[in-house]
C-alpha cells in the first residue's frame, strides 16, 4: 500500500475527537485539500492543557499529516487566525453541522468550496450566534456540493415551474412533486421559492424550510438519530436543526 505524505499545511477543522490511549487522540478531520480523514496524535495529553487545546472542533488549523492506510498520523498542527468562540445555541448548531458532515461526507473526497462554506458558517455563529437563515442555507448549499442538489424551480414529474399557491413534496431521486397540502412533509410553494432566491426571513417559511431540509437530509444520512439534534431539543424549547 502507497504510504501518502503531505509536505505543506493544509486548513483544516475538528469535526470530532476521542481518546485514543493514554497519550494519544483520535481525530476527525476536515481539510480544505484532503476532505475528511481519521487520524491519530501521538502523545499529546502528556504535553500540557495547551498541547491539546487547539485540537478543539471550531479551532481553525493548519495542519500536516503522514500515514500508511485509512487513518493518518497527524504530524504538525498550529493555530490559523482567531480562535472561535461558540456558545449557547451556536454551540449546539456548530456540533449539529458538525455532525451532519460526520455522516454526510464521503472520508478522502476533497470539497474546497463546502469546506469554505462551512468556515464562513462557523465566522457567523461566532460572531452574532444563532442566524438560522445562513444554517439553512448552508444545508442547502452542502447538499448541492455533495451531489443531492435539488431543483427547486421546477416540478419533476410535469416540468412545471413551482407555484407559489401550491404545495410540495421532496421524492428521492426525483425531485419535488405536486401534493395536497395534508400530505407528508408538505411545503408551500412559497417557502420553496424563497429559499430558491434566498430570500428567506419570514417565520413561517422558515419553520417549513427547516421541516423540508429535515425530510431531505432524513433521506442521506438514514434512520439513525442525530445525537447533536436530540440533545439541542433537551436544551432548548425550540431548537434550529
Amino acid at each position: 500500500m502507497n504510504i501518502t505524505r503531505i509536505g505543506t499545511l493544509s486548513a483544516a477543522y475538528l469535526l470530532h475527537r476521542r481518546d485514543f490511549s493514554n497519550s494519544s487522540l483520535l481525530v476527525e478531520c476536515f481539510t480544505e485539500r484532503q476532505g475528511r480523514f481519521p487520524a491519530i496524535v501521538k502523545g499529546v495529553k502528556g504535553r500540557g492543557k495547551s498541547a491539546s487545546g487547539l485540537l478543539q472542533p471550531f479551532i481553525p488549523l493548519q495542519v500536516e499529516w503522514s500515514g500508511r492506510g485509512e487513518i493518518k498520523s497527524l504530524t504538525h498542527y498550529e493555530a490559523d487566525g482567531r480562535v472561535l468562540q461558540l456558545t449557547g445555541q451556536a454551540l449546539f448548531c456548530g456540533f449539529y453541522v458538525n455532525e451532519l458532515l460526520m455522516r454526510l461526507l464521503q472520508r478522502n473526497d476533497p470539497h474546497e468550496k463546502l469546506f469554505h462554506l462551512y468556515q464562513q458558517l462557523l465566522g457567523r455563529l461566532a460572531g452574532s450566534g444563532v442566524d438560522e437563515v445562513a444554517l439553512r442555507y448552508f444545508e442547502l448549499d452542502m447538499l448541492n456540493e455533495l451531489g443531492y442538489g435539488i431543483d427547486l424551480s421546477v416540478e419533476s414529474q410535469q416540468g412545471d415551474l413551482i407555484v407559489a399557491e401550491k404545495w410540495y413534496q421532496f421524492v428521492q431521486e426525483s425531485g419535488l412533486i405536486a401534493c395536497s397540502r395534508d400530505s407528508l412533509h408538505a411545503t408551500s410553494g412559497r417557502a420553496l421559492l424563497s429559499l430558491n432566491l434566498r430570500t428567506l426571513g419570514e417565520p413561517g417559511e422558515l419553520r417549513e424550510i427547516r421541516n423540508f431540509l429535515r425530510s431531505v437530509l432524513g433521506f442521506y444520512i438514514g434512520d439513525k438519530p442525530l445525537k447533536s439534534r436530540e440533545l439541542f431539543r433537551s436544551a432548548y424549547r425550540d431548537p434550529y436543526t
